[in-house]
C-alpha cells in the first residue's frame, strides 16, 4: 500500500518546484524529503524525478501520482470541514494570511472578536503579500487570505476556491505639505501623473497596478522610490522626495509634513478573503468571515 505521507512530499515537490522547497513547505530538512521521496521510488517501483540542472523534473510516472494525492488531499480537507460542521463548534486552529494593510485595519480587531466569541479557537494571522499568500492556501499549508484588487487589476485565484468581499478601499495621494497642490480638497489624477512617485516594493501587486495606472495615461511611471511600510513612505514623503497613493485602510498616523488630498477619478481597491471550496463547510472558516465582515462594517 502506497503511503500517504510519502505521496505527501511527492505532492509537495511538484507543487513547489523542488525538494528545498517542498522541504520548507512541509517544515522538514532536505535530507528527510529525499528520505520520503526514495522510499515510495521503491514502493512504486520507478523513477518519480529526475535530475534538471539544480532541481529536478518529475517523471510521467511522478505526475500520476501527484494527480491522485491532490484529489486525495482535497476529500481528506473535506471530511475534515464536515468533521467540524457536524460537531457544529468553532474549535480549533486556523490560519489566515494578509496584506499588511488589511493586518492592521480588519484583521486585527476580528481576532479580538473570534477570541472574545469562540476561546476554543485559535487564529494565526501571517503577514503576507498576495504572491506568496495565494499559493499557499491553494496548497492547504494557509486556511484563508485576505488580498485586495485594484481597478483593472484583479488577482487570477485557482479554481476550487471561494471569495466573499470585505468592502472597498480608497486611496488618497499623499503629498509634501509645501507642495503647490496640498492644500485642494481635491486633485484630478492627470495633475500629478507626471510627479517623481514613491511606489511599494518592485513587482508587488500594488506596484504594478501603479505602473499600469499612470501608463494608461500616457505617462511613464517617474518611480523615484520604493518602499513597502506605509510610515516609511510618509516620512520620504514629509522630506520632499515624492508623492505617494496612500490608501486609507489600515493607515496609521500621519506626520506633520504630509497632505492627504482625495483623487478623482477615484483611486479604489476591492478587500476580500478567499479559502478553499473543500474547507468551505468549517465553522472556523465561517465564524472567520463573519468577524472581518463585521469589522469591515465598523470602519463605515
Amino acid at each position: 500500500m502506497l503511503s500517504m505521507d510519502r505521496m505527501r512530499v511527492l505532492h509537495a515537490i511538484a507543487v513547489n518546484g523542488s525538494l528545498n522547497g517542498a522541504a520548507e513547505a512541509l517544515h522538514v530538512t532536505n535530507s528527510a524529503v529525499s528520505q520520503q521521496l526514495a522510499k515510495l521510488e521503491r514502493e512504486v517501483g520507478q523513477a518519480l524525478v529526475e535530475r534538471n540542472g539544480r532541481g529536478v523534473r518529475l517523471t510521467d510516472a511522478a505526475h500520476i501520482l501527484v494527480e491522485h494525492t491532490g484529489q486525495i488531499l482535497s476529500l481528506v480537507h473535506r471530511a475534515e470541514a464536515d468533521l467540524e460542521a457536524h460537531r457544529d463548534q468553532v474549535l480549533g486552529s486556523l490560519r489566515l494570511s494578509s496584506i499588511a494593510t488589511a493586518a492592521r485595519g480588519l484583521a486585527a480587531p476580528a481576532l479580538v472578536a473570534l477570541r472574545e466569541a469562540h476561546p476554543g479557537l485559535r487564529v494565526q494571522l501571517i503577514e503576507h503579500e498576495p504572491d506568496h499568500s495565494v499559493p499557499a492556501v491553494a496548497r492547504g499549508e494557509t486556511d484563508m487570505a485576505i488580498v485586495v484588487d485594484w481597478a483593472e487589476s484583479m488577482i487570477p485565484l485557482p479554481k476550487g476556491m471561494m471569495r466573499v468581499p470585505l468592502m472597498v478601499d480608497t486611496a488618497d495621494v499623499a503629498l509634501p505639505a509645501d507642495h503647490p497642490l496640498a492644500h485642494r480638497g481635491l486633485v484630478d489624477i492627470d495633475e500629478i501623473v507626471g510627479e517623481p512617485w514613491i511606489s511599494w516594493n518592485g513587482g508587488s501587486i500594488c506596484d504594478n497596478w501603479l505602473h499600469g495606472m499612470l501608463r494608461a495615461r500616457g505617462v511613464e511611471p517617474d518611480v523615484a522610490h520604493q518602499a513597502e511600510e506605509h510610515q516609511t513612505k510618509l516620512a520620504m514623503i514629509a522630506a520632499g522626495l515624492g508623492i505617494a497613493v496612500m490608501p486609507r485602510l489600515g493607515r496609521g498616523p500621519v506626520p506633520e509634513g504630509v497632505r492627504l488630498v482625495p483623487v478623482q477619478p477615484a483611486l479604489v481597491r476591492q478587500v476580500y478573503v478567499f479559502w478553499r471550496e473543500d474547507a468551505a463547510r468549517r465553522p472556523a472558516i465561517t465564524a472567520t468571515v463573519r468577524a472581518l465582515k463585521e469589522a469591515a462594517a465598523r470602519l463605515g
